[in-house]
């Protein structure tokens, strides 16, 4: 039986000009799950990310310390050759477009000067940003302005159930055997969707799950055959080694 794991790519950079870069505390996160892999032994054999830089840096800064406490010993081949993109980039696994469905929730926000100014008015800035893109988000979840989107929910959501579906398809190409674990470093979207779809739920318990997601919590699912079926959810054990200051959401 196959397990894959979905792991929420590490704290990024919300609220800044950029999103799609890890913070420092986001690489420490990601270091503290290849660690944490590595002492207990958790066997890697195949690690895969998307296309962001995000989700690939999470995978970066896993595996160089996942070496680093490996054992020695260890026959393994390594799950990912950090110089060749090709064999591990699966763009399936990129997030939503956050900007395309923040802007279309109000053309007022169609620039960073208008959104300053909009959460310059609130007491607790970053809060009523918050409260703006839960807003944008059920828009896009709502169904009823899909035409407005790059991608909408129901597009998302199709190509979330082809990102698991690419998974299969690089095992056999990569000759993994039934007994083997697949990490791949993905974001909070792609993750709540396969995860409501497993759960035969739709767009609101997707948002739910979404909001619910750790920084580089993982989410684990056993393949068997052509069945999937969810074990767990939102693991984050491994964020506690040094105190709950590296626990997360945004």
């Amino acid at each position: 039986m196959t397990t894959i794991l979905l792991a929420r790519h590490g704290q990024a950079s919300f609220g800044q000009e950029n999103y799609d870069q890890l913070s420092e505390l986001g690489g420490i996160q990601a270091q503290m799950l290849g660690q944490h892999y590595a002492t207990t032994q958790r066997r890697i054999d195949a690690i895969f990310t998307g296309s962001l830089v995000r989700q690939q840096d999470s995978a970066h800064h896993f595996w160089q310390r996942y070496q680093s406490f490996a054992d020695t010993d260890s026959s393994n081949k390594p799950a990912i050759d950090m110089s060749a993109p090709d064999s591990y980039v699966l763009p399936q696994f990129d997030e939503f477009n956050h900007k395309d469905v923040f802007v279309k929730s109000d053309p007022a926000f169609s620039t960073r000067a208008s959104i300053a100014a909009e959460i310059a008015k609130a007491d607790v800035p970053m809060t009523r940003l918050a409260e703006l893109f839960d807003n944008a988000m059920q828009r896009w979840h709502g169904g009823d302005y899909d035409q407005d989107y790059i991608e909408s929910w129901s597009q998302f959501n199709e190509r979330a159930k082809q990102a698991l579906e690419q998974i299969r398809i690089q095992m056999t190409t990569l000759n993994l055997n039934r007994d083997s674990t697949v990490l791949v470093f993905t974001s909070g979207g792609i993750i709540a969707a396969i995860t409501a779809q497993l759960l035969q739920q739709g767009s609101q318990t997707a948002y739910q799950i979404n909001k619910s997601l750790v920084n580089t919590g993982v989410t684990s699912i056993t393949l068997k055959e052509q069945n999937s079926r969810l074990l767990s959810l939102n693991e984050y054990s491994h964020l506690f080694a040094d105190g709950k200051r590296f626990v997360t959401w945004r």
